[in-house]
Parts: C-alpha cells; structure tokens; sequence
C-alpha cells in the first residue's frame, strides 16, 4: 500500500466561479438587450419622420398640378387635413399646408404633426411648429 498524501484535482468550476460567470453574462446580456430596445425606438422615430416626408411632398407635388386660379383661391385659408395612414380610428398624422402669394409664385409651406395635435387649432400649430413637435416641415416654392 502506497500512501499518497497529494490532494486529488478536481475537474470543473466551483459555485462561486459559475455565480459570477453568470452575473458577468447578465451584465452582457443586459447590455444587447438595451440596445436592441432603442435600435427599435430609433426604428420607429425614423419610420414616423419618413411618413411625414412622404406626406409633405405629396401635397406639394399635388399642389403642383393646380392653375394659377386654384392656388390663389388657396391664399386665404390654410388646409388641414387629418390623416389616418393604417385605416383605423385614430388619426396618425396632422399635415397643415400654408399657401402665400408673393408676385406671380406661390410660396408653400406643409408642416406635418403628430396626430395627437388634433385638439390645437393650426394657427397656434403653424406659429411655434417646434413647441408642437412638427415631424416636418417643407416650403417650396411654386411659379406660373
């Protein structure tokens, strides 16, 4: 009989070792999860602002096809039309168009709002655009 006073090696990981190699994985973890939560926010702000775009040139590119009669007559009142883009109940947009003569052009300004600006009245909207949080806001101008 041989004595043999070594200690034995132990294969694997103690719990203390595999207790902080899970909290370093939560950490991780925790970190792509933030990550991937604002890629979809920031997704969803730029899908809001591209509709907006959208919206404002098509109203300018309509606007376009008007007679010089047509635009004058649009010189008085301002166009507000409420938009509601996915076919439910609730109004997702706001596109408030400004029509202004200026010789023989028309300048055209469309702001675009949050749908939930239903309940303010556009001239309020049109004057502080950035206190109402305006997705866009496009001017050209258009000439006869």
């Amino acid at each position: 009989m041989s004595l043999n006073n070594k200690p034995k090696k132990r294969k694997g990981f103690s719990l203390i070792e595999v207790l902080v190699a899970m909290a370093l994985t939560t950490v991780a973890l925790m970190g792509l999860i933030q990550l991937f939560l604002l890629g979809i926010a920031q997704n969803n702000r730029s899908d809001k602002m591209t509709n907006a775009t959208f919206l404002a040139q098509q109203q300018i590119e309509q606007l376009r096809t008007f007679t010089a009669d047509e635009l004058n007559t649009l010189t008085s009142t301002l166009i507000d039309d409420p938009i509601n883009t996915n076919q439910d109940i609730m109004v997702d947009f706001r596109r408030i168009t400004q029509v202004q003569i200026s010789g023989f052009s028309w300048e055209i300004r469309v702001l675009v709002f949050a749908g939930a600006q239903t309940g303010v009245t556009a001239e309020e909207l049109i004057a502080d655009p950035d206190n109402y949080r305006v997705r866009t806001d496009v001017s050209t101008i258009i000439s006869r």
